[in-house]
């Protein structure tokens, strides 16, 4: 995490002489938060690296030869790995889920403000429900301006459509709430097949719409606590918003993550058991580049889950079921 810090800095330094970030914003707001959340994020190969030396240290100490041949079996020694990755692992899904997600807002706020100066994106292609029977299409809302272009909005009664609004374009007035709809069309269907056109140049409407609603802020699913995701994800669902996989992912890993110390310590238990002519280095060695495979194989699957290319779930498991298997693999073939 040193190193992190240090590289981190380097990168940033000149955004905080240029933007005129305060030390004291840069100390307490950035990396007092910056260290616990990448901490939790790599903890589970943490403890792989540490599993490794540990491990490989006692073997080419010949403790492991002692250990068996004193007739404690092979998966009774690993009883105490397995027991201090639960701690870690629940220590580490606590932080994720209701600590770093609260400090979160504290980092991404000082990286919008002084580094990356992003501001909130708005949506485009955008279905909603926003009351039953009452649907909602914008092609683009303009976070900035608080203004979408083509608005539709459909009436149900049932599977019958009662009326259809039209707009050029949507703007949010500040001052009471309501959204002006310019260039609009209403259309209104009798239950007698007939339809009424009304049209204008602009009209209000009090719609049960906030601005918030079509804005996603960068990394926001990051600066929620497990409670507050699963109700967003849900309440997104239930309007009918389709771009939320960044969330569902989100709410994924942080279960798949601490699960993953369980299978990366049987990986490193059974890889550094064993006395090879390499010595500590290649079991070392070893261990990084399966870490780095773990990590690249993470990226590559939650990168086709957010394109929709892949479930979500299984996007965010592949990753641990295929090492689960290399882990098994190895424990059968590690000395017992």
């Amino acid at each position: 995490m040193s190193i992190a810090v240090v590289f981190d800095f380097t990168e940033k330094i000149d955004d905080f002489i240029s933007k005129g970030a305060p030390i004291k914003a840069i100390v307490f707001d950035y990396y007092l938060n910056f260290i616990p959340y990448f901490a939790n994020l790599f903890t589970p190969l943490f403890i792989f690296i540490s599993v490794i030396f540990f491990t490989s240290k006692m073997a080419y100490q010949s403790e492991i030869i002692a250990i068996l041949s004193s007739g404690v079996s092979f998966r009774r020694m690993m009883f105490p790995y397995f027991l201090g990755a639960l701690i870690i692992g629940l220590f580490s899904f606590t932080l994720g889920a209701f600590v770093i997600p609260n400090a979160n807002v504290t980092r991404l706020k000082f990286e919008t403000t002084y580094v990356k100066n992003k501001r909130e994106s708005g949506l485009s292609n955008l279905h909603m429900q926003i009351s039953p029977g009452t649907f909602i299409y914008l092609y683009r809302f303009y976070s900035l301006t608080e203004t979408g272009d083509f608005f539709t909005i459909e009436s149900f009664d049932g599977k019958r459509l009662k009326s259809k609004l039209t707009a050029q374009s949507i703007v949010y007035d500040t001052t009471d709430g309501s959204w002006i709809l310019k260039d609009y069309l209403i259309r209104d269907f009798n239950a007698d097949n007939s339809m009424k056109i009304s049209k204008g140049e602009k009209i209000d409407s009090m719609l049960n719409l906030k601005p918030s609603d079509f804005k996603i802020e960068r990394n926001y699913y990051e600066t929620m606590t497990n409670p507050r995701l699963n109700a967003y994800i849900d309440e997104q669902r239930n309007r009918g918003v389709g771009n939320i996989e960044e969330f569902v992912i989100e709410k994924y890993k942080r279960i798949a993550s601490p699960f993953s110390a369980f299978i990366l310590t049987l990986i490193g238990v059974s890889l550094a058991s064993r006395k090879t002519r390499g010595g500590m280095g290649l079991h070392i060695g070893t261990g990084i580049g399966l870490s780095f495979t773990y990590i690249l194989f993470m990226t590559v699957s939650t990168t086709f889950a957010i394109s929709g290319s892949m479930n979500s779930l299984l996007a965010v498991w592949l990753p641990n079921i295929v090492f689960a298997f290399i882990g098994l693999y190895l424990y059968k073939k590690a000395p017992k």
